[in-house]
């Protein structure tokens, strides 16, 4: 069971970590999510997004290794994969690179969701 979570957060976190390379300016964040980037302030918010996924990939991948971080992990990855997914899904008009990214978090979702499964059986039974 412990190997199941631990691979479940490696798996949700190495899914996490793709977006940071839009810390690096606009035509990473541009080419990454096939947007125009016409505004000071949108790159901004988008650099930090990608900061944010990089530290939520980092924190998923680090749990697996230290399991008292494991519970908070996997609530955080799943608020963060289970916020976009319902967005995205809840917004129309949104793009083919969106529906990648959309389906890269639904198999973080299910890994996570494994992954909660395992870990309460880890820590739950009788």
């Amino acid at each position: 069971m412990r190997f199941i979570v631990s691979v479940s957060l490696i798996v949700a976190g190495l899914i996490h970590l793709p977006p940071l390379v839009g810390v690096f300016g606009q035509r990473q964040l541009e080419s990454a999510y096939d947007v125009e980037v016409a505004e000071a302030n949108l790159l901004v918010l988008l650099r930090h997004r990608a900061v944010l996924l990089g530290l939520v990939g980092s924190v998923l991948i680090a749990a697996a290794f230290v399991p008292s971080l494991q519970s908070s992990a996997l609530a955080l990855g799943l608020a963060s994969a289970g916020t976009f997914l319902w967005l995205t899904w809840s917004t129309p008009g949104t793009n083919a690179h969106l529906s990648k990214v959309f389906a890269a978090d639904v198999v973080a979702l299910v890994c996570l969701l494994i992954g909660l499964g395992a870990h309460l059986v880890l820590h739950y039974r009788g």
